[in-house]
């Protein structure tokens, strides 16, 4: 069965970079685009960044272009988001999602309607 598993959360303080991982599992064919999303307390949830597994299309949002790198690795099944100059307000659950069969969706803006399965999130909190 289709499952994704996030890593690689923690504490960190202002400055400092993380780089959290998305493992797929059960999925049959390279024909699908992860997403990263993440939510904030008391705040929506918002869509990061997406990568397409078949060709490495991606796609930032505006206010995520220069610190967040989307990446991955099809021998491992991972996709990778890396944050760097971590600020405060970076402080949320970050959740990688699939969108099985629909990769043609990147590089548009990730949607949450648009993907089907999700992980648990990893925490990401980031110290003053």
């Amino acid at each position: 069965e289709e499952q994704l598993v996030e890593s690689g959360g923690g504490l960190v303080e202002a400055g400092g970079s993380l780089r959290l991982s998305c493992a797929a599992s059960g999925f049959t064919s390279d024909d699908y685009a992860i997403g990263w999303f993440r939510q904030a307390p008391g705040k929506e949830r918002e869509g990061v960044s997406c990568i397409s597994l078949r060709d490495g299309r991606t796609y930032y949002e505006r206010s995520m272009k220069g610190r967040f790198t989307i990446s991955k690795d099809n021998a491992k099944n991972t996709v990778s988001l890396q944050i760097g100059s971590l600020k405060p307000e970076d402080t949320a659950v970050y959740y990688c999602a699939a969108s099985y069969g629909s990769d043609w969706i990147v590089p548009g803006p990730p949607l949450e309607h648009e993907y089907d399965y999700w992980g648990h999130g990893t925490q990401v909190t980031v110290s003053s």
